[in-house]
């Protein structure tokens, strides 16, 4: 297609998205979404002028947004796939492999956080690992080192660490820990892109991390999520994994070509796989979302800095969230826990905010050991999980994200103090 027909398609996606796109706060019709799309004109002309090339399945453009994200954010390799729960079955998928070394076996156990996402467990278990719930801490909502340590059993072989909402975990203590007993670290980064700890980004410390591009995260290409690692031979079976077990898209083509000879390389099985791949369109959306990362984390940032500064007069009610010493949060929301009082709970205060079109939700899925599906698996749980119950039936977050403005933050700010004046506590 000629230029200036290109032109042309990228005017009237410009003019459309100028005049249709919604997320601008309007204050005689107040909403403020958990969520704003971070995407705008610029990646859907990219999406669209890829799906015009009819070069749709992953390709060259996966590649090249592969090799710009790991140099953009401080990694050595990544291996992008269709979610970030994808990204975290990928991952386990290849830890268990017989091919790889230092593997992980069925029936090893997994210390992972009670307070999670439950896609950090179900891979576990999908993988035949057995996942071992332990309790967080109150304050920055991340796994207690004590915890972890005294979940510690012979079966054990792996901690999964998980940043909850953009908080780094005291990757120092874990990784002594780790040391200490022989254990891989894995580490589940999903809500904590951009996030570091010790100016080092997250998912860097473990033998491989994850991170997602669904689209209510800090970048997004619709669907999407990545694997990171600085193990190349681990890169190349999350490759070979990734897209159905044969090794098309391995760099090291040689080494499976030389052992197998009588094979087409093309359709060359060495691996049980799947079909996790992403698109060229998607990865067209993402070279652009790459470069607006760092901005949007800024802007999470100060809006959180904002909320705290604000909402803290109400602490006697409320406890925040408190960054890891030493560390640089992503800011996925900004959640709240209430504490106990014969004033108000948290549904009430909910209630309150959806009502005035504040939109809430839980904090990630509560503790996800005391979720029903648990029955149906082997599992062990750790001691206690007080902490995590506490934020569960306690615990909300609101939204931080790039869209918010100082109208939307103002009228949020607004309707927390009318709940207060309305029960005479302001």
């Amino acid at each position: 297609m000629k230029e200036g027909k290109y032109k042309k398609i990228e005017e009237s996606i410009s003019e459309y998205w100028n005049q249709n796109n919604n997320n601008k706060f309007d204050i005689n019709n107040p909403v403020v979404r958990l969520h704003e799309p971070t995407f705008g004109a610029e990646e859907i002309i990219a999406f669209t002028k890829q799906m015009l090339t009819t070069k749709v399945t992953m390709g060259e453009k996966v590649k090249e947004f592969e090799e710009k994200y790991v140099n953009a954010c401080g990694y050595k390799y990544g291996v992008s796939n269709n979610s970030g729960s994808s990204a975290n079955l990928l991952m386990l998928s290849a830890l268990t492999s017989a091919i790889t070394k230092n593997n992980l076996k069925k029936g090893d156990e997994i210390i992972l956080p009670a307070l999670t996402w439950s896609t950090t467990v179900w891979p576990v278990i999908q993988c035949g690992l057995v996942p071992v719930y332990v309790d967080c801490q109150l304050d920055t909502f991340n796994m207690d080192p004590e915890k972890i340590e005294e979940a510690i059993s012979p079966k054990t072989k792996a901690i999964f660490s998980v940043p909850i909402y953009g908080n780094p975990c005291d990757m120092d203590e874990i990784l002594i820990i780790c040391e200490k007993y022989n254990l891989m670290l894995i580490e589940d980064c999903c809500e904590s892109m951009g996030a570091t700890y010790k100016e080092k980004p997250v998912g860097s410390f473990g033998r491989v991390g994850s991170f997602s591009f669904y689209y209510s995260h800090h970048i997004t290409t619709l669907e999407g999520g990545i694997c990171v690692t600085d193990d190349f031979e681990l890169a190349e079976m999350m490759r070979i994994i990734r897209a159905h077990g044969w090794v098309r898209q391995v760099e090291n083509k040689d080494k499976w070509i030389k052992k197998y000879p009588d094979f087409d390389p093309k359709f060359l099985f060495v691996n049980e796989g799947y079909n996790l791949r992403i698109t060229e369109p998607q990865a067209s959306m993402g070279l652009i979302q790459i470069d607006k990362l760092n901005n949007f984390i800024e802007k999470r940032t100060s809006n959180a800095k904002n909320y705290l500064d604000s909402l803290s007069k109400y602490s006697d009610f409320f406890s925040f969230q408190e960054t890891t010493k030493n560390s640089k949060s992503s800011y996925f929301g900004f959640p709240l826990i209430v504490k106990e009082n014969n004033i108000f709970n948290r549904d009430e205060i909910c209630f309150y905010l959806n009502s005035n079109g504040i939109e809430t939700r839980p904090i990630i899925a509560g503790n996800i050991a005391r979720q029903p599906a648990n029955s149906l698996f082997n599992h062990r749980i750790s001691g206690e999980l007080l902490n995590s119950d506490i934020i569960m039936d306690n615990g909300f977050s609101i939204g931080v994200h790039q869209s918010l403005c100082n109208d939307s933050m103002n009228y949020v700010k607004e309707v927390f103090s009318n709940f207060f004046k309305e029960r005479k506590l302001n």
